[in-house]
């Protein structure tokens, strides 16, 4: 029942129902953990039209998948002397001392996929945390391989430990398969996100090797990691159709959408409405400014599979949401 609603249901996804008019004009940095990443690039081109409809303007800086980059990035952004900095796709935590800076001059902080869980983070130096609830996406694409599989699934799980979010991610689908008696987690592979493509073509071969037919699903916390995997199956004579499925528990993306529709080793993936949570970093951080408590709204994710792919790039669901945030800015 909870795969067909998440394949179905536009329930959720308006927004909140009131909030503050919109603060004055300021300068908003957002700080991308990546800006190449499809997820955290639609999240971006959501609070870009957000930061135009409220009147803000924005600079987007690239933290260039590492570490340091993110570093430099925060830098940049504090020497803006922004009135607020949205933090798109890395753990808050990372950069606890630029946080903390931007606590001592009260420059709010909101994050999208910046903690474990959405809402408040205050000890993470966050306002909020904007996010569908990263547990109900993993045990989302661990039902739907239980669903499909008729409780026979044979999964393999990757995920990134540098990312708290991604460790929570793993364990969750990892519990939720094996709550299944038929089913059985056959390995878990933490492989970073950055190095996929070089690492997981012969990791997947050797996966294949190891575990022939009992191998029927890849669930990853990521859809990245399908491109790695899908030159090693290729290679082995997998059909792009499967088995072994691709399930990705992330966000959802233009380019796991293309492999869906396409049947190129991805069959499913929990899309997050991307554009969606890029206005409500905008809201948040109002709330914030004008000294009133996060929305606590919180998006459902979307199954996403070939029955219901969207034809571009972004899970956008069709609910006016835009006009809402609009009006509630504009009262």
């Amino acid at each position: 029942m909870a795969v067909h609603t998440a394949l179905t249901s536009e329930s959720g996804y308006q927004g909140p129902n009131t909030g503050p008019r919109a603060h004055k004009r300021i300068l908003v940095a957002f700080v991308a953990a990546d800006i190449t990443n499809g997820g955290i690039a639609g999240v971006a081109q959501g609070v870009t039209r957000a930061a135009g409809a409220i009147g803000w303007k924005l600079r987007i800086l690239d933290g260039q998948a590492s570490v340091a980059g993110r570093r430099r990035a925060m830098r940049q952004a504090l020497a803006l002397h922004p009135g607020g900095i949205i933090l798109g796709g890395f753990d808050a935590t990372e950069q606890k001392a630029a946080l903390t800076q931007a606590a001592a001059r009260h420059i709010p902080v909101v994050g999208w996929h910046s903690g474990t869980r959405p809402g408040p983070d205050r000890p993470a130096g966050l306002f909020t945390n904007v996010t569908t609830d990263p547990l109900d996406v993993a045990r989302l694409a661990a039902n739907y391989a239980i669903a499909q599989s008729r409780g026979k699934a044979g999964v393999v799980i990757f995920y990134d430990s540098e990312f708290r979010i991604a460790v929570a991610k793993a364990r969750a689908m990892k519990q939720q398969i094996e709550r299944c008696s038929g089913c059985s987690v056959l390995s878990m592979q933490d492989v970073p996100i950055a190095s996929e493509q070089q690492r997981m073509p012969p990791l997947v071969a050797s996966l294949v090797r190891k575990y022939g037919s009992r191998l029927s699903y890849l669930l990853a916390i990521n859809g990245n990691y399908f491109v790695g995997a899908a030159a090693a199956l290729f290679t082995l004579g997998k059909p792009g159709s499967g088995p072994p499925f691709g399930v990705a528990a992330g966000d959802g993306d233009a380019a796991e959408f293309g492999r869906i529709r396409s049947h190129n080793y991805q069959t499913a993936s929990v899309a997050e409405p991307l554009y969606l949570q890029g206005w409500q970093l905008v809201d948040e951080l109002n709330r914030a400014l004008a000294k009133q408590p996060p929305s606590g709204y919180v998006a459902p994710p979307r199954l996403i599979t070939a029955s219901n792919v969207p034809s571009g790039g972004v899970f956008d669901p069709s609910t006016h949401y835009s006009e809402n945030y609009r009006r509630i800015w504009s009262r």
